[in-house]
């Protein structure tokens, strides 16, 4: 009997060992948002409406937790239907023959910073990327866990292929190259 009570122990042990916390995406509460600047004197901004993502933290702190998250190109939005149909089209996402952009990564806490760092694929290619993360804590609602996250980081576009670029009669860029990624993430913890 001794035996099979330290076995029943082990087993529980290990469990909590190995147990996971999922988290998903509040759609309502959070923003996936780009800025670029624009014929070098301002910038313009976007978001993408249409994403799901998913979080699987060990932690309390979500140190080493599994971050995925996908947006559907077909979503984004500058807030002017000409330019989003052009952001759609083959100079830019190709919405058409890559209609999603990907992420899969982890959250890691370095230096007491936390930091993304993973895969991003923007048409049909794929770089590894890090972006600075914020966490902003946890809430019990009542209704549930929160949790609040912000993070920011560059890309250079035209290393995913987005490729379209005219140029001003000063030689400067139209649309610049660098991309700099804002975004507000609420998460809900799933039930157990």
């Amino acid at each position: 009997m001794k035996k099979m009570n330290t076995l029943f122990a082990l087993l529980f042990a290990s469990a909590g060992v190995f147990a996971q916390t999922m988290w998903n995406v509040d759609k309502n509460h959070t923003n996936i948002q780009f800025n670029v600047s624009h014929m070098v004197v301002s910038e313009v901004n976007g978001s993408f409406t249409d994403f799901t993502g998913a979080v699987k933290s060990k932690t309390d702190d979500f140190n080493g937790a599994d971050v995925e998250f996908t947006a559907k190109v077909a979503s984004i939005s500058t807030n002017n239907e000409k330019r989003d149909g052009h952001l759609k089209s083959d100079d830019f996402f190709n919405a058409e023959k890559f209609p999603e952009v990907k992420f899969k990564g982890t959250l890691v806490k370095e230096n007491g910073k936390y930091l993304l760092k993973g895969n991003l694929t923007l048409r049909d290619v794929t770089k590894p990327v890090t972006f600075d993360v914020t966490y902003g804590g946890t809430v019990d609602t009542g209704n549930g866990v929160k949790a609040g996250f912000k993070l920011n980081g560059k890309i250079n576009r035209l290393e995913y292929g987005l490729k379209w670029s005219n140029k001003l009669a000063n030689g400067e860029m139209v649309v610049g190259d660098q991309v700099e990624i804002v975004c507000k993430i609420e998460l809900n913890k799933a039930a157990a």
